[in-house]
Formats: C-alpha cells, structure tokens, sequence
C-alpha cells in the first residue's frame, strides 16, 4: 500500500522489453535509504517489485499484462518518473490509500494556469468516473490529488507549485497519458451496496404446472 506522496522523481536508465515482458533499471537516492530486494515501490503509480539493486539504482520486472493496461509500456531511457516506497503504519497518511494496481490510463486535455496552480483536465473511461466525485481522491502517475469537478468524459484537478516541481505532472503536457488509480474506499463501498441489494431481493417461486391447469398461462 501507498499514499500517493510522491517521495521524489527517478529517471530510467535502462529499459529492455521483450515478449515475457521488461526489465528497467530507475536511478534513484531518497528511495534508496532503506529499499531491499522484493520490497514493493510505485513507479507512476504502478506497484513494482524491486529484483535487484545497487547503491545508486533498482531494477524491477514487469508483466505483458502491465505493460498492455498501464503507460509503462510508453517507458523509455532518460524518461523522468514519480517513485514512492510503501506506506509505514506508524506514519502519517498524508494522500489516501493507493493500491499501486492501475485501474486505466487517462489523457490530459487541457493545462492551464490558475493563480499559482496548474489545473489539468484528464479523460477517463467509465470504469474509474464511477468512482469520482467532486473533492474525492485520485490518483494520477502515482501521485494523491483532490477531484475538482467531474464531468461525463473526465475530471479535472489542480497541483500546487511544489507538486509540479517534485513530480513529474509539472512536466505533462496537453495530449500526454497518465495512469489512475480510483479510490480504493470507494470500490469496496459499491461491493458491499451490491451484496446487500442482492440480499435483501425477495425470492418467487412460481408453479407453472398450476398456473396452467387453471388456464392462467
């Protein structure tokens, strides 16, 4: 599990991809204190497994599954990205509780300055503006936001200047794609309304054979 506070931005620095999948190396420092092999980190947002490591550097694997429903796939050398450790259950949840498990890829559509903030709007398929409402979290490349507003194609959020300056959605652009992740409160909320309607659903049995004896059917 994570936050969705960014810790700081890597940058790849080898990217190999083939039919089982890829393997990419990330450079890294402030996640690099603590990080051993099989920990789990958020690489936009997208919960990897560290394979190996050195002092300056990790390496983690993905699957042709990852690859095909998140932007991994777009990854290449020198592409800047957001890195987060899991969460510590003895520290302060300063985003909202972010499975790393993308739920879509969205597409910003427009950019644009707000006072000292930059507001995005962002499409998203249905499956995840299900979950959006208005001052709801998100998370976009990994990063925790509040849902401005919401609309029937998409959702907009605004960054303050020390989001855009330590991650890399001050870097995104009109057109560029961004992995989400929805709530993961909300999911669990929907499950459990869909369980009890079912539940509560009266059962009715009905005897054809008697209905059509009595010329009723």
């Amino acid at each position: 599990m994570f936050t969705g506070i960014v810790e700081e931005m890597g940058g790849i620095t080898v990217m190999n991809k083939s039919l089982s999948g890829a393997k990419l190396t990330i450079l890294a420092s402030t996640v690099m204190s603590d990080l051993k092999i099989g920990d789990s980190v958020s690489v936009n947002g997208i919960c990897l497994t560290v394979v190996s490591r050195s002092e300056r550097d990790f390496s983690v694997e993905v699957s042709p599954e990852t690859l095909s429903v998140t932007t991994l796939g777009s990854f290449a050398v020198g592409m800047p990205v957001n890195l987060e450790r899991a969460m510590k259950l003895n520290e302060r949840i300063g985003g909202h509780l972010v499975a790393g498990h993308v739920d879509g890829v969205g597409v910003i559509r427009s950019r644009q300055q707000d006072a000292n903030a930059i507001v995005f709007t962002i499409t998203a398929p249905p499956e995840i503006l299900r979950y959006c409402v208005p001052k709801g979290s998100i998370t976009v490349d990994g990063i925790s936001l509040t849902i401005n507003a919401v609309s029937e194609q998409g959702f907009s959020v605004a960054i303050i200047p020390h989001t855009a300056k330590v991650t890399i959605l001050g870097l995104k652009q009109v057109n560029d794609t961004v992995n989400l992740e929805s709530d993961l409160i909300g999911k669990y909320v929907e499950r459990l309304l869909q369980e009890r309607s079912q539940l509560a659903k009266p059962t009715i049995s009905i005897d054809t054979e008697y209905l059509q004896k009595r010329g009723l059917i």
